[in-house]
């Protein structure tokens, strides 16, 4: 078995040197892998962190064992993977639709980098006056928004709605009377995507007593992705941020504007860095102030 592996790789590596040694174009082809290695890292960088590595992971093993089954002579195997790999294409899109449509708005803010902070701009002063006036009311809200890492696998999702940011939608959405009130409102791309979304509550034990479920869910999500959460309490009427797994709280308007403009900021440089997610200075450990948060589970 070992001599015949051993033959069937001398085989392989004397059909590339021949194949290379005819066709090898040394300024063309090695501009061509160049352009096509700086790609596969770029995307590797884009899913970096992401469940995404576990998918792509497993199609690998898939290719694998197709390859290994031609050197095995396992005709059923390899029928089943030839049938199963033909669609690798369509699989992939299915599976990396949104790190598809992350990467393909990413080289849009490349391409149209102001269009893209005028944009960016006008959602986040939609979402800060829109938690202005719910804090007013001393309504409750939830609000998340999509970074790097998409949320579609840590989100129950909710009600689709694919809308335009704006206050008086928000403020709507989490008036007692609407049916989407109670949940999160995710925002991706710059559109309100979904709304009454349940999210994973944070696990930490050293939480202060009568921390709202709504302050849990945000340290949750946030504990697992780069998203950004804006909570408004009912019974505090304060509004709060939430990145990193930490906490900024008793925020204005001008605060809470400033806020979301520094992690808006930090996040387009790392992206052009190509740097890793770096926590802001500001935020406070969710345990440092417990006086900050009252009781009651819809805090």
């Amino acid at each position: 078995m070992i001599e015949f592996l051993w033959g069937h790789l001398v085989g392989v590596a004397s059909d590339l040197w021949a194949f290379l040694a005819n066709n090898y174009d040394p300024v063309r082809d090695t501009l061509d892998v160049a352009v096509v290695g700086l790609v596969l890292y770029w995307l590797l960088m884009l899913i970096r962190g992401t469940r995404a590595v576990q998918i792509l992971v497993g199609l690998l093993a898939l290719i694998a064992m197709r390859l290994l089954s031609d050197v095995l002579g396992l005709m059923t195997v390899s029928w089943i993977l030839d049938n199963f790999l033909a669609s690798a294409v369509l699989i992939i899109i299915v599976l990396f639709q949104a790190d598809i449509r992350r990467a393909l708005a990413r080289v849009g803010r490349g391409v149209f980098p102001r269009m893209a902070e005028k944009q960016e701009s006008q959602v986040l002063e939609e979402v800060v006056r829109a938690a202005q006036a719910l804090a007013q009311r001393r309504v409750g809200a939830l609000v998340v928004l999509e970074r790097e890492t998409g949320l579609e696998d840590l989100i129950q999702i909710g009600t689709p709605l694919d809308a335009a940011v704006t206050k008086d939608l928000l403020v709507s959405i989490f008036l007692p009377y609407s049916p989407l009130h109670d949940g999160a409102v995710v925002l991706q791309s710059g559109r309100v995507a979904y709304a009454g979304c349940i999210l994973p509550l944070t696990l930490r034990a050293d939480l202060p007593e009568g921390l709202g479920t709504r302050h849990r869910a945000a340290l949750g999500i946030t504990e697992e992705t780069d998203a950004v959460v804006i909570v408004v309490s009912e019974e505090t009427a304060s509004i709060s941020v939430v990145f990193g797994g930490e906490m900024v709280r008793d925020l204005d308007g001008p605060r809470l504007r400033r806020v979301l403009r520094d992690v808006s900021a930090r996040g387009r440089r790392e992206a052009e860095e190509g740097e890793a997610p770096v926590e802001e200075a500001e935020p406070e450990p969710a345990t440092a102030r417990p006086a900050d948060v009252r009781s009651g589970a819809g805090a």
